[in-house]
This record gives C-alpha cells, structure tokens and sequence, in this order.
C-alpha cells in the first residue's frame, strides 16, 4: 500500500544536471521593455498598422491609415498611442495632420530577439 506521508529522501549529489547551466541573457529592464513591445504587437489591429508603416519609408498621415480600417478616429489614436508608448513608432507633425514612421531600431531589436530563438544567428 502507498504511504503518502512517507518522506522520500532527495538525492545530494553536487553534479549539475545540465552541461551547460541555463542563464539570463536579458536583464529585467530589457525584457521589460521587450515585453512591451510584444504586447503592443499582440493587437491585431497595431500589428497591420506597423505593416503598413513598415512598407512606406517615408511617413504615413494619420487619415491614410485610418482610412485602411472600419475603426473609429478615437479607437485608430489609441492603438497609435499604444505602438508609440511602446517604442515602436513616432510622428511628426506637419500642419494639422500627425505622420506616422516605424523606429527601425526597435524593430530590429525584435528581430535579432526572435531569430535567436528560431537559430539564427544575430545580426
């Protein structure tokens, strides 16, 4: 019969499991920053956004990107609100009308990131 309240003693050994033991290669500030760049990509709507930003070098106004969406003005200026505060995108004002550009930077980041994951070797 199976004693549940037996004890069962742990093995002490000193070895490690692993060859090669497991570590970091992010600091917290920068998996921070990372993360929030990957939730603002989650969004199905900011991620055809930054495609859109990706494929013109220059910059997008805002009335050419609201108008690729059945979305509001309010609910378009949110999800840009979101792609700037996560570092992704900026504007620049011209008159009345805001145009919008990816940060290559960022996105390169992102890049080397996921490739290192897959096997890539970082650029």
């Amino acid at each position: 019969m199976l004693n549940i309240h037996e004890k069962i003693p742990l093995a002490t050994t000193s070895a490690a499991c692993c060859d090669e033991l497991p570590a970091l290669r992010l600091a917290s500030d920068e998996a921070q920053q990372l993360a929030q760049m990957f939730k603002a990509l989650g969004q199905p709507v900011r991620l055809q956004i930054v495609d859109i930003l990706s494929r013109f070098g220059g910059k997008v106004c805002v009335c050419d990107i609201e108008s690729q969406f059945d979305l509001t003005q309010p609910t378009i200026s949110h999800h840009l609100k979101a792609l700037r505060e996560a570092g992704l995108v900026d504007y620049e004002m011209r008159g009345l009308w805001a145009y919008y550009f990816v940060r290559p930077a960022q996105l390169q980041q992102l890049r080397m990131l996921v490739g290192e994951w897959i096997g890539g070797q970082p650029t």
